[in-house]
């Protein structure tokens, strides 16, 4: 199959490695990858500001750069959801990235190796207006190695939502507080979603707590990579 690879602005930025993984993986699984780099941001941010003119011009580009496309495949459930919700969901070829393996391609099993301790924060936009449901536990528990943690109120919020951390940060930094002593808990070594953005989120406390705990998208594990370098 000949798959398309909606990397997002977010992780062409700030997260390379996802994509690299993201194409690991595809690739692994008999796929045929392509990276149109006329790709831009899908919009998202700027509706969430209140320049949805501008939001949505960004989302029909998006239809136009993936017009040809034979499947779209993107390691970010928050801007899928986002394209979607605007009519930029091709036809229901732009598909989320646990999405595709389970449903397109029928394999829970990805041949992956991670021996770690880990827990899953279920992302907001992943659970609410995607309803990946299960798709990313079923998995990872295939995952060689891994040692997969339940999260307390694992479908509570973590504060980031995109620019609410910025307007209610107050808020947003109590949200996070719960979400970290909850992964802390678990005693994991590394926090995973589907999402770059709550995980950078997550991270950050993480961090600045000296905790030791990693975040790593989900692409990371299933493409193999035995290391938690974060």
């Amino acid at each position: 199959m000949r798959v398309a690879l909606f990397i997002t602005c977010f992780n062409d930025t700030l997260f390379p490695q996802t994509g690299r993984a993201v194409v690991t993986l595809l690739e692994r699984l008999g796929c045929e990858v392509d990276f149109p780099e006329a790709q831009t941001c899908c919009g998202q941010m700027h509706t969430n500001t209140g320049y949805r003119e501008r939001g949505l011009a960004l989302a029909r580009r998006f239809e136009q750069v993936f017009a040809d496309a034979e499947v779209v495949v993107s390691p970010s459930a928050s801007c899928v959801a986002y394209l979607r919700e605007n009519g930029a969901g091709l036809d229901g070829r732009l598909t989320e990235l646990t999405e595709f393996l389970v449903d397109r391609l029928g394999v829970e099993d990805v041949g992956a190796t991670f021996p770690h301790k880990v827990t899953l924060h279920p992302t907001c936009h992943s659970v609410r207006l995607m309803g990946i449901g299960d798709r990313p536990q079923r998995l990872l528990k295939q995952v060689r190695g891994i040692d997969l943690v339940e999260l307390n109120d694992a479908a509570v919020c973590c504060g980031f939502g995109g620019t609410f951390a910025v307007k209610n940060a107050e808020v947003s930094s109590a949200m996070l507080a719960e979400k970290t002593t909850a992964i802390l808990n678990t005693k994991a070594e590394a926090c995973t979603a589907c999402d770059n953005s709550c995980l950078m989120h997550i991270q950050g406390a993480l961090h600045r707590q000296r905790t030791g705990v990693k975040t790593v998208h989900l692409a990371e594990i299933l493409a193999g990579d035995e290391g938690v370098a974060r």
